[in-house]
């Protein structure tokens, strides 16, 4: 389903534990009793200061396998939001419904700004040496590239 109804997911979820929560933000892992999957739910308040300080709640529920279940409960798994979400989340919106979101486009572009940054290190450095012969042309490009 790319659109899942928020009012028939929260029907089949049970929570299993709270991990953290606070005033603003609440971790839990929780089941889809149908089907027994587990899920990592990350749960925030937002408060529209356009809108006089209007709150509203929004949901992302993480599939998690029986590893990370246990890895999270017993062996300090990371799993705060957004560092530990790297694959294919459901989050909801204003109108209570859920869509599949992929974060990983955003992660591959700190990738690339990372390697953009140390390539225009690297050069910057070449330009300093002042030196402009073929050997040093050479190591610059055996330098740069990243294979």
């Amino acid at each position: 389903m790319t659109l899942v109804s928020g009012e028939e997911l929260e029907q089949r979820l049970s929570e299993v534990r709270i991990l953290e929560q606070s005033e603003s933000e609440r971790y839990a892992i929780v089941k889809d009793d149908p089907t027994g999957e587990h899920m990592l739910q990350y749960s925030y308040i937002h408060r529209d200061i356009a809108e006089g300080g209007a709150e509203q709640l929004y949901r992302h529920l993480l599939p998690i396998d029986s590893d990370a279940v246990l890895g999270i409960l017993f062996s300090e798994q990371p799993y705060r939001y957004p560092d530990a979400w790297k694959k294919p989340f459901l989050r909801n919106g204003p109108d209570n419904n859920y869509v599949w979101f992929d974060p990983m486009p955003a992660f591959e572009g700190d990738e690339d700004e990372a390697y953009a940054k140390a390539l225009r290190e690297k050069l910057l450095e070449f330009k300093k040496r002042g030196a402009y012969d073929a050997a040093s042309v050479e190591k610059l490009f055996r330098d740069l590239d990243p294979s």
